[in-house]
């Protein structure tokens, strides 16, 4: 243990070194690089460490079909973030640069590199997916030339030969004397699903100033329908700068009738809105985001792991979309891009106190789609609404047939429905509640009364579930299965309550009677028949939080003690994260503190810090573990309770490594609340 942390403050020294504030990671190491992705809930760009590269594009809720047979899969879009630049007719890469860095900017959410070729130029350029413009992103580019040079830039699109029937071309649309050079490819996706359209152009921000900075010559070049291209070359005089960009539109029939048409509006309008007016929209828009924010003082590097938990919740959500989030975002493909328990559990509580809107689209998520659950608890013969485990855009369950979970993880359901009251318990908006969320309250309560089998002597057992231990398949009473069957059960009920309408009698004689099984001591079974088996995740000691179906302390402490030792060594970062949080309601900041650092730390991927689903890992960025390390935070150590009569703090905690606390934009009111010691 003395070895492992030891390599942890190594680890931290060496990224320390390169950051300067809470606001910015940077680094100069590209050693065993994982990067950071940028994004705006609608697409994701992942930069990679080797210049004017990028590794992928990830489009939010667009699947194709993972193989001819295989179930849905996120779309890796086509790449419009590569782009070649030769100086003096000599490749930029990273053989000939030198004081490589590049700087994550959380409050800005952009992403610079910046290096020296040679003795010629200093050049940087800055990614952004646009909040503001959210199917597009924009690359800024700054040449500065330390002796007079000649630069070509190439810029391209290039699709992988996944995509079918390619149509690439360049074209100069205009209207009275307004010209607007648009690159474009369209296809089809590879089992047919989507027509995807990119489109995208240079721009140079002086542009029609003078005659003497008009655009430079424009050159097409299509290497093949899968790889288009689009170059200009300028002279540059030594001590002079070349600024342009490079702005690119993905549009898919997802979203849009007409993707071609969409994607060239997008391209024009970031070509003709100066620079500075479209990146200040997008700026504002973030600044909008960190209302909601989590000042450490005295421990900056927690600080900047916080920050960055929750610039990702913020980067993969949108308040207008009524998406959800992917255990993975839009950083990868892993998980298929579907949607689990990770949202609602997980990620959504955090969100829920800093950012309503993007909440409420987590949440709107659920409800679109909640025919096609009561058609899935049909087909199952129950009642009510019966969540998929893993979702996509058709609301239909996309769990690999394979896998035990997509046929027997039922607890969803439950989540799902702790979701919606929680969120009427924040907001109290009752129109919300009318529409959308007691109709889901009811189906999702209506599902657990017919899920639920009666025992002779009159309790409820729910039988033959996996659980959230996904190492006990087909298991009778799994503990989280039934304390969320529980507790969703009860918020229907209040949620009739506060509409004044009649709730089912069963609701809450099922609530009352379902089975949790204890060992002769009084700890919590895992299961019926559970033995002492080391387990994925945390499971049982979920029921004291969030659930509060467990709340005394004697057993909230024996269950601690017993499964704290039971989480396997690689499992998901979460687990501990949930006992972090329960150690600091019940006041004990030094086993809060230990659990919250060994929930994540092992888990960060340098050089910025990514986290990945497990130890042992290297897939980013895990923004379930995100979520989990920020409920340590706002409901262990901030002491902040979701309640009927709203957020309510109760019992604060800092551990010692810290001087001060600050959770800022909490709730409608947008409260802050300050802890010290």
């Amino acid at each position: 243990m003395k070895f492992f942390w030891s390599l942890l403050l190594c680890f931290n020294a060496v990224l320390l070194s390169a950051q300067n504030d809470g606001w910015h990671i940077s680094t100069t190491n590209k050693s065993n690089y994982t990067g950071i992705v940028v994004a705006n809930g609608r697409i994701g760009v992942l930069p990679s460490e080797k210049p004017f590269k990028t590794k992928q594009i990830i489009l939010n809720n667009v699947y194709e079909k993972a193989s001819q047979l295989g179930v849905s899969k996120i779309l890796e879009g086509m790449n419009f973030g590569n782009l070649d630049i030769s100086i003096d007719d000599e490749m930029v890469d990273e053989t000939n640069i030198s004081n490589w860095k590049q700087t994550l900017n959380m409050k800005a959410g952009s992403f610079t590199t910046s290096f020296k070729f040679k003795d010629k130029a200093t050049i940087s350029y800055t990614f952004y997916a646009l909040r503001n413009v959210p199917y597009s992103s924009y690359i800024d580019i700054k040449v500065e030339a330390l002796q007079s040079l000649k630069i070509k830039a190439i810029g391209k699109i290039e699709s992988n030969d996944s995509y079918k029937n390619p149509i690439s071309t360049f074209r100069i649309l205009k209207d009275l004397e307004t010209t607007m050079p648009i690159l474009q490819t369209v296809a089809n996706t590879e089992f047919g699903r989507h027509t995807v359209a990119t489109s995208a152009t240079f721009i140079w921000h002086d542009i029609n100033s003078t005659r003497e900075h008009q655009r430079p010559e424009l050159h097409h070049n299509k290497v093949s329908d899968l790889n288009n291209q689009l170059s200009f070359e300028k002279s540059i005089k030594k001590n002079n700068t070349l600024e342009f960009a490079w702005t690119a539109a993905q549009c898919t029939t997802q979203d849009f009738d007409d993707p071609q048409n969409e994607s060239e509006r997008f391209v024009i309008f970031n070509l003709l809105t100066p620079k500075s007016d479209l990146l200040k929209q997008h700026f504002d828009l973030w600044a909008n985001l960190w209302e909601g924010d989590i000042i450490i003082e005295g421990d900056l590097q927690t600080q900047q792991d916080v920050r960055l938990a929750l610039y990702h919740l913020y980067a993969f959500g949108r308040g207008d979309s009524n998406l959800s989030i992917a255990p993975m975002g839009l950083s990868s493909q892993n998980y298929n891009g579907h949607i689990f328990w990770d949202t609602e559990l997980w990620m959504y509580p955090p969100l829920l106190l800093l950012n309503q809107d993007i909440a409420r689209s987590l949440v709107n998520y659920r409800s679109d789609s909640i025919k096609k659950a009561q058609e899935k608890a049909i087909n199952f013969g129950y009642k009510g609404a019966m969540f998929p485990w893993e979702s996509d855009d058709t609301g239909e369950e996309a769990t690999p047939a394979w896998a035990l979970t997509g046929t027997f993880e039922h607890h969803i359901t439950a989540d799902v429905g702790i979701a919606f009251w929680n969120y009427y318990r924040v907001t109290k908006d009752k129109k919300w509640l009318i529409e959308r969320g007691y109709p889901m309250l009811k189906e999702v309560a209506d599902y657990w009364v017919s899920r639920s089998t009666k025992n002779a002597d009159n309790t409820y057992s729910i039988k033959n579930v996996v659980g959230a231990n996904e190492d006990a398949p087909n298991v009778d009473d799994n503990a989280f299965t039934n304390g969320s069957a529980i507790t969703s059960l009860k918020y229907a009920v209040l949620a009739a309550n506060e509409l004044n309408i009649p709730a089912n009698p069963m609701w809450q004689d099922v609530a009352d009677h379902i089975k949790i099984h204890k060992f002769p001591d009084g700890t919590t079974m895992e299961h019926s028949k559970y033995a002492g088996e080391n387990i994925k995740q945390a499971d049982v000691n979920l029921l004291a939080f969030p659930l509060n179906v467990i709340n005394d302390r004697e057993t909230i402490i024996k269950d601690l003690k017993y499964y704290e030792p039971k989480i396997r060594i690689d499992g998901p970062t979460m687990g501990k994260s949930a006992l972090a949080a329960i150690y600091a309601r019940l006041g004990d900041a030094n086993n809060a503190y230990r659990l919250f650092k060994e929930s994540y730390v092992p888990n960060k991927r340098p050089p910025f810090g990514a986290l990945s689903e497990t130890a042992t890992g290297h897939e980013p960025y895990f923004a379930t573990g995100a979520g989990g390390m920020l409920q340590t935070i706002l409901f262990g150590f901030g002491g902040l309770h979701l309640t009927d009569e709203g957020i309510v703090q109760k019992h604060p905690i800092l551990p010692k490594e810290w001087k001060s606390l600050t959770l800022k934009g909490i709730g409608v009111d947008k409260k802050t609340y300050s802890i010290t010691h």
